[in-house]
C-alpha cells in the first residue's frame, strides 16, 4: 500500500496508485449546494488535497474519478475555467513578496484572457479576467484559494515593516490592504463566478481583508462537512485493515488493541457539536508508512505565529483546557495577542470535546495523547 505523505495533488494520487480516502460524495454535495465557501482546518489536515480534488472535478477530468462515489452522482462532467492560487510554500516576511505572488499570478492569467489597461487595482484586473473567461468558456468561473491567510499569519505580531513613499508601515497592515483589494474580486465578479472555496487555518469574520466581500458560507463547524478533511473510524478500518494488522503484530497486541492505541494517540478531533471522531491524517499515514507510533504531526513543527501569540498569553495552554466556552470565544478569529484561544483551537492544539445544549457552550481540551 502506498501512502500519499506530502502529496497534495489528487491526480498524482490516483494515477500513481496511492491510497485515496473517498470524500467525493461530500465534495458533490458541496459543489451542488452553494457558491462561495470557507473552510478552516489545522495544518496537514488535507486542505490542499481537497482544493486539488475540486480543481480536477471542475476541469471535467472524469477519468480520475472512476469508481469513486462522485462517479455515480455526476452526469454532466462539464469543464469550467478554474483559477487556483496557493499561498503555501512562500515566505511572506519578505517585503514585496505578496505583491509579487498576486501580481505575477494575475499577469499570467491576463496573458491568456486579456487585460483592460484602464484597471490598475488588482481586484478589478482579476475581475476582468474572470469576465473574459466566462465569455470564452460560456461557463462561470471557479476560484480556489489555498491557505488564504498565510500572508497575514507569517507577519502577525512580528513588527516587520516596509517603507512606502517614505513612510514606514507594518507588513501586517500592508498585506491586509493587498488581500482586501484582491478578494474584492468576489464582489465585483459575482455574476461570473460558479464556485469559490477559500481554505486556511483562521476564520476570517473579524479580519478586515474581507470587508465588502460577499460573505462565504463558513462550513468549518458544519455537521454536514465535519469529516471532509481527516479520517473517520469507519474509514480507518475500511481502508487500512492490512497496516493495522501489521502494526498489531509488531506491537504484540490484538487488532482491537492496536485500534485502541491508534485512537488514543491520533483520534479525537471534533469539528462540530455532532462530535464525530476524526483522526489526524498526517500522523496516521506516517504511522502506517513507518510502522511505528510516534508524534508525527506535533514533531513536524509548531507554527511560528502560534509561538508568538503564546509568548504574549497571560495563561498557559493547560489553563485553557477542560473548560466550556461560547463558540464566539474560540471560532471567531481576532488578531489579539492577549487572547490566543481562537488560534490555538483553529491550529488543532485544542478541539471540541463536549457540547452543552442548555447553555450552547463547548468543552475544549487536547485532542489526543499526541
Amino acid at each position: 500500500m502506498k501512502y500519499p505523505i506530502g502529496i497534495q495533488s489528487f491526480d498524482q494520487i490516483i494515477e500513481d496508485g496511492y491510497v485515496y480516502i473517498d470524500k467525493t460524495d461530500l465534495i458533490y454535495q458541496l459543489v451542488k449546494g452553494g457558491k462561495i465557501y470557507f473552510l478552516s482546518r489545522p495544518r496537514r489536515f488535507g486542505k490542499s488535497l481537497l482544493v486539488s480534488t475540486l480543481k480536477c472535478y471542475f476541469q471535467g477530468r472524469k477519468e480520475l474519478f472512476k469508481e469513486l462515489a462522485i462517479d455515480r452522482l455526476e452526469t454532466e462532467w462539464a469543464e469550467y475555467p478554474v483559477f487556483h492560487i496557493d499561498f503555501n510554500g512562500t515566505d511572506f516576511t519578505r517585503s514585496g513578496k505578496l505583491d509579487d505572488i498576486i501580481g505575477g499570478t494575475v499577469s499570467t492569467w491576463e496573458k491568456e484572457y486579456g487585460r483592460a489597461e484602464e484597471f490598475e487595482d488588482i481586484g478589478k484586473r482579476f475581475a476582468y479576467v474572470l469576465q473574459q473567461a466566462h465569455k470564452r468558456y460560456g461557463r462561470r468561473c471557479v476560484v480556489l484559494v489555498d491557505e488564504y491567510d498565510k500572508p497575514i499569519l507569517d507577519v502577525l505580531d512580528t513588527g516587520y515593516t516596509n517603507t512606502i513613499d517614505g513612510k514606514e508601515r507594518l507588513l501586517e497592515d500592508i498585506h491586509r490592504e493587498i488581500l482586501k483589494s484582491f478578494y474584492s474580486t468576489f464582489k465585483l465578479a459575482d455574476e461570473d463566478l460558479q464556485f469559490v472555496l477559500l481554505t486556511g487555518v483562521t476564520k476570517f469574520s473579524q479580519v478586515s481583508v474581507f470587508s465588502g466581500f460577499n460573505q462565504p458560507s463558513d462550513i468549518s463547524m458544519d455537521e454536514q462537512y465535519e469529516t471532509l478533511c481527516g479520517i473517520t473510524q469507519e474509514e480507518l478500518e475500511h481502508y487500512f485493515a492490512e497496516p493495522i494488522k501489521a502494526l498489531a503484530v509488531k506491537y504484540k497486541v490484538t487488532e482491537e488493541g492496536m485500534l485502541d492505541m491508534l485512537k488514543h494517540r491520533y483520534d479525537g478531533y471534533h469539528f462540530s457539536g455532532n462530535l464525530t471522531d476524526v483522526y489526524n491524517p498526517f500522523s496516521l499515514l506516517n504511522a502506517f508508512a513507518k510502522k511505528a507510533l510516534r508524534d508525527y504531526w506535533f514533531s513536524s513543527g509548531t507554527p511560528t505565529y502560534l509561538v508568538r501569540l503564546l509568548n504574549h498569553a497571560q495563561e498557559d495552554l493547560n489553563g485553557m483546557t477542560g473548560k466550556y466556552y461560547e463558540d464566539k470565544e474560540f471560532v471567531d478569529y481576532k488578531a489579539d495577542v492577549e487572547k490566543p484561544l481562537p488560534m490555538i483551537y483553529q491550529s488543532g492544539y485544542l478541539t471540541i470535546k463536549g457540547y452543552d445544549s442548555d447553555f450552547g457552550t463547548f468543552l475544549l481540551d487536547f485532542p489526543n495523547n499526541e
